[in-house]
Order: structure tokens, then C-alpha cells, then sequence
């Protein structure tokens, strides 16, 4: 009896022909872990999902989303991420910094990490070269001077500027990185720089009355997602002491602050994306290396520069890549 008799008699004792059929191919599933909270990560997450569909990963069809988020909070990452491991995800991308990769890495050494922009990732312990990461991470490293970067933004707008404030969440690892980085600019720019720490959400306004008592020239603003998801209230401080500021991100300017300088995230996620689809056909995170960012973009608003009594130089104007009228 050839095949198709068999299954003519198969199908006559009532066996269905989808006992014949191929297994249904498994669809990948990304597991994104995220520090700040659900409500200010949306554009986010829309821009990462724009990314794939450029690598022809469209979600519910070819490949799968978990997104979790510890909504500010570090104490949840190791949780989350641990959800995300027992959901057998094939691949963990971290946003929120280096506490993100941190609570990644310590739940799994298999599953590859793909960073969406930590600091100073060799210098923090996250991996072993840019160019040959080594373990089981890799992705977008962010380097450490960028802060030295806004400051100098900061000066060129405030010529004066004497004493600026910078909103900073500890990082043990990163403390010798900042008492260089603040050396550098007494040195170099003159400026007293007094980094203001905090730790949850709930600390920030123990942390702005006392960035106030300095009587800062200017603020800036770290690249922490707690500020992020906390971003009113730092307006608000920066509005109501009439703060020259400048932020991690342009959806503070967006919101109504006055610049910023930042990675610029259509080409982050571009970057993540490539990085999924490299790991989802069969590339190793120790062989892929870690890229620093390339763009970066500088956005101002003329509106709160003239509530602030600021006059924008025009040098200023000319480099900015978007000025808000």
C-alpha cells in the first residue's frame, strides 16, 4: 500500500491529516527588560518594534515580545529577569543602564544579552573587550565621557557658569569614574561639579531641596531611567529656580526642558535590531563586538531659553540637530 492509500484508509477510520503534518515551526521569542516604568517607556518600546520590522520580525507573527518592567524599582530586576529566563526567551535585551545587564547576567550565562546602552561596559565588569566581549552579552556600550560633553554645552551657554549640580543614582562601580570625571572639569573647565544622589523615586525630593541649597549655576541630569520616569518633577525643579539644564534624553526637551545631548535612538535601536537578528540566525554574543554609539544629537527649546531669560548662541543654533520654536 503506497503513501496516499495509507492515508485515504487512515482518513476513512477517522484520523485527521494534521497527524501527518510537519511540526509547526517555533516562533523566537525576545525577552526586553526594562528599569523605568511602562507608562514612560512606550515610545520606546514602538521605536524597538519599528527596528525589527526592518530585519522582517514582525510581533505576533515572526517573532515574540516579553516585555517586562521593574517600573523604577532596582530591587525587582533580578525577579524579572528571572521570569524571563524560566519563559525560555532566546534572547534578553536590557534597558536601565548597567543595573539592567547586571541582574541579566546573574540570571542566566546561556541566553544571550544584548545591552541597549550601558556605561563604560568594559571599565563596569560587563564584559571583557569591546572587541571580543566574551560570555554571554553584548550589544551598545555608551562611554563615560559624555557627561563631559554636556558640561562643556552647559558653558558654552552659560559662559559664567561657576557650580553645577548633576542628578546621579549610586553606582559603587562608577564612583572612581566620577571622581576623575569631576577633576577633569575643575581642571579643565573651571567648574565645581556636586553630584546629588538618589536612590528611588520616592528620594528625589529629598535630593532636589538639597541640589537647591548649592545654589547651582546649572543642572544636569544623569542617564538613570529613574529620572526619566520621574522627568515632571525634575522640570518643575529646573522651572522653578530658573536652572539652565541639560538631559539624558530629548523627551525631556520635548516635555519643556531646555536641551539635550544624547545617543540618538532611531540609530540605538537600528543597532539592538541588527543585534537580535545576527543571534536569532546563529551568532554567538562572544563573537559579536560591542559598539559605542556613532549619532548623537543635540536638541533645544527656544521657549523655556527665553522663560530662563537665556539668549541661545548662535554657535549653538548652527550644531543643534532639531531647535524647538
Amino acid at each position: 500500500m503506497n503513501r496516499r492509500e495509507t492515508v485515504a484508509a487512515l482518513l476513512a477510520l477517522g484520523v485527521s491529516r494534521s497527524a501527518f503534518a510537519q511540526p509547526a515551526r517555533r516562533i523566537p521569542r525576545i525577552g526586553v527588560l526594562f528599569l523605568a516604568s511602562t507608562a514612560s517607556t512606550g515610545a520606546n518600546v514602538e521605536a524597538f518594534r519599528a527596528a525589527l520590522r526592518q530585519f522582517g520580525y514582525v510581533e505576533g507573527r515572526s517573532v515574540e515580545i516579553d516585555f517586562r518592567s521593574a517600573e523604577g524599582r532596582i530591587e525587582r530586576l533580578a525577579e524579572l529577569a528571572a521570569q524571563l529566563v524560566a519563559r525560555k526567551v532566546d534572547v534578553i535585551v536590557t534597558g536601565g543602564g548597567n543595573v539592567s545587564v547586571q541582574a541579566a547576567s546573574k540570571a542566566t550565562t546561556t541566553i544571550p544579552i544584548v545591552m541597549s546602552g550601558a556605561v563604560n561596559a568594559v571599565e563596569s565588569g560587563l564584559i571583557a573587550s569591546l572587541a571580543r566581549p566574551g560570555g554571554n552579552v553584548t550589544g551598545l556600550s555608551v562611554p563615560g565621557d559624555l557627561a563631559a560633553k554636556q558640561l562643556e554645552l552647559l558653558r558654552e551657554l552659560v559662559p559664567s557658569l561657576s557650580r553645577v549640580a548633576v542628578l546621579i543614582r549610586p553606582d559603587p562601580a562608577g564612583a572612581e569614574r566620577r571622581a576623575r570625571g569631576k577633576a577633569m572639569m575643575l581642571e579643565f573647565l573651571r567648574v565645581t561639579v556636586d553630584f546629588v544622589e538618589v536612590r528611588e523615586p520616592e528620594d528625589l525630593a529629598q535630593a532636589l531641596a538639597a541640589a537647591r541649597t548649592l545654589r547651582p549655576g546649572a543642572l544636569m541630569v544623569g542617564p538613570d531611567p529613574l529620572f526619566f520616569s520621574q522627568k515632571d518633577e525634575v522640570l518643575a525643579f529646573a522651572r522653578a529656580g530658573r536652572l539652565p539644564a541639560i538631559y539624558p534624553l530629548r523627551d525631556f526637551v520635548d516635555a519643556g526642558g531646555l536641551l539635550s545631548y544624547s545617543v540618538n535612538n532611531a540609530e540605538l535601536y537600528r543597532h539592538i535590531a541588527g543585534y537580535i537578528d545576527k543571534i536569532l540566525k546563529g551568532a554567538k554574543p562572544a563573537d559579536l563586538p560591542v559598539e559605542e554609539p556613532r549619532e548623537y544629537e543635540l536638541v533645544i527649546d527656544l521657549k523655556t531659553a527665553k522663560a530662563l531669560g537665556l539668549a541661545i548662541p548662535q554657535a549653538l543654533l548652527v550644531r543643534a540637530n532639531e531647535v524647538i520654536q
